[in-house]
């Protein structure tokens, strides 16, 4: 027998990759941990998210009054999911471990590391549909004091401890081309070695190859992400029932997030389950300083936005900003057009815009109490004054006139858009007086302006949120600002079928020997642990549970669960 490289191979350096890879240390294994990006881009692209993570009954939420529960979470787990194939068996028993994660050990488990929570729990996916349908009851968005760096950290630290010790090779500029196989099983990598590359973290590294390379291990593990980056790509596994794929998207992930590991691994035996599930938002504004090509950003949106069609046509309950990701883009995918528009005025951004993102969020990546409560108490957050100063899709006006014939210009001046309607001032000053006239009482049968008014019942809304209910077109909450959104690429829902030991399954449902898969690659977990939608909170915390599995099991420490 020729003698291995490594006890196992873990190719992908994000989130999962280090997790499993720090598993893989705690229990002495040697690892070599292969990436074709530069060590700038470790912690890939959980270093630039915001640091959200699904929690449930946690201390945090109870010292809000917010009263959670397993049974309460996995039913909006399910409403949400709406699991409904065969292929699915995975995939649901994935997310009920998970949501059992995420109300044990998960908070501990971090906490120990020295991974600390801020202490207002946000609402994302607020549903607006039945007790059964899709969406949170209650907030359970936890994020992360630091960000996305803050969760990547203790996991690198470990790494690179494991570096010291000499359990870990770091194979930065390592692109994965094949899988060896021997016998039917996986026994290794090769790929190619691409040059050295100083370009920061995040823009478009050389693909120039310098060389070959092959690894042989008992084991490989894949964490390389999905499809986000390459738009060609989303468009080809777009599914009819979302309407028409977009013509034009930003980019939520940089341009290497191309899913190149999925279709390698299905080369080598592997089931890819569930590619038609996507989750992309309709919330995405332009980088004014962009780091990657096409480069966008999210907004993070408080309740009180009024929500417009390219036409100007006020969108359908439930579809408010931050009810329903999946069901919004449904909808304007069927408008005919790739943008929509929020109303809203300066009170209201000055509130409850929030950016995704560890740069666009410098107090909380930078762990600044005091910059944290500046933002609570003083005005408009730098980072989202920088794009109404900067960002091309944002307006302010005076005016509802003003406001309009901009909006117009704004969207004939993209010519990637085509044949664009236009806006009637009328119809625009109509819905903005309608809706301020039941802002009048404190009842209404407009159901925004009561999720509005509910929203404010709990503590961290009230906080820092949600504005309190007040009239648009109120000169003295003004001016009034239009934003021009567009949908924005971001995560794979389905990827390689995999088994609660994270090992990938065949078309025959037996393990592939010696290949295993975590995150997103993964779905998360098993193929696709969210189904159609996600609670928010939930990729990073896939990411964490699916590589601690991969690792474990890979190092022998998992236990058979079948």
């Amino acid at each position: 027998m020729q003698p291995k490289d490594a006890d196992v191979i873990v190719v992908g350096a994000g989130l999962a990759g280090l997790v499993a890879t720090a598993e893989l240390v705690a229990a002495g294994q040697t690892v070599i941990l292969v990436e074709q990006e530069g060590q700038q881009s470790l912690g890939g692209q959980a270093w630039w998210s915001f640091g959200g993570l699904f929690l449930v009954d946690s201390p945090e939420q109870r010292r809000l009054r917010v009263r959670d529960s397993v049974e309460l979470a996995w039913q909006d787990w399910l409403g949400t999911a709406g699991f409904d194939r065969e292929e699915d068996y995975w995939p649901r028993r994935w997310a009920e471990a998970y949501v059992h994660f995420a109300a044990g050990e998960k908070r501990a488990w971090l906490q120990q590391m020295g991974h600390r929570l801020f202490p207002v729990v946000g609402w994302a996916e607020r549903g607006g549909y039945g007790a059964n349908g899709p969406g949170n009851s209650v907030p359970r968005f936890h994020i992360t004091w630091g960000t996305g760096p803050g969760i990547t950290a203790p996991f690198e630290a470990k790494v690179r401890d494991g570096v010291e010790r000499g359990l870990v090779r770091l194979a930065f500029r390592h692109r994965l081309d094949e899988l060896v196989l021997t016998n039917g099983a996986v026994t290794g990598v090769r790929g190619s070695v691409l040059e050295p590359t100083t370009t920061p973290r995040g823009t478009a590294s050389s693909r120039t190859v310098t060389g070959d390379f092959e690894f042989t291990a008992s084991a490989v593990i894949l964490t390389t992400g999905g499809i986000g980056g390459d738009h060609d790509a989303v468009r080809a596994a777009w599914p009819q029932r979302m309407g028409p794929a977009p013509k034009n998207m930003l980019s939520g992930v940089p341009e290497h997030v191309d899913g190149r590991g999925i279709g390698i691994a299905q080369t080598a035996g592997g089931r890819v389950i569930n590619p038609d599930r996507m989750w992309h938002y309709v919330e995405g504004i332009r980088n004014w300083d962009p780091v990657w090509k096409n480069h966008g950003i999210r907004i993070l949106p408080g309740p009180s936005s009024l929500w417009l069609d390219a036409a100007g046509n006020r969108l359908p309950v439930p579809l408010f900003p931050g009810f329903d990701t999946l069901g919004t883009l449904e909808h304007l995918r069927r408008s005919g057009h790739d943008y929509s528009w929020f109303i809203l005025n300066k009170s209201i951004i000055r509130k409850e815009f929030a950016l995704s993102g560890s740069e666009q969020n410098p107090d909380l990546t930078g762990k600044s109490v005091r910059d944290v409560l500046r933002r609570a108490t003083a005005g408009v957050p730098a980072p989202v004054q920088a794009f109404l100063d900067h960002g091309e899709d944002f307006l302010t006006a005076d005016s509802v006139e003003e406001l309009v014939a901009g909006m117009n210009v704004l969207a004939k001046g993209s010519s990637a858009q085509g044949q664009v309607p236009e806006l009637s001032v009328d119809a625009v000053r109509s819905e903005l007086e309608a809706r301020d006239r039941e802002i009048l009482n404190p009842f209404s049968k407009d159901s925004q302006v009561t999720a509005i008014r509910g929203a404010r019942t709990y503590l961290g809304d009230r906080l820092i949120r949600t504005a309190a209910p007040h009239r648009i077109l109120d000169p003295k909450a003004g001016p009034l600002i239009a934003v021009r959104l567009s949908v924005l690429t971001r995560k794979t829902l389905g990827g390689l079928e995999t088994d609660l030991q994270s090992r990938v399954l065949g078309d025959d449902g037996a393990p592939v020997p010696g290949l295993f898969a975590a995150g997103e690659a993964a779905g998360f977990g098993g193929g696709g642990m969210h189904g159609y939608r996600s609670l928010e909170g939930t990729f990073l915390g896939g990411c964490l549970f699916s590589g601690r599995a991969a690792g474990r099991a890979a190092a022998g420490q998992g236990t058979a669960q079948t």
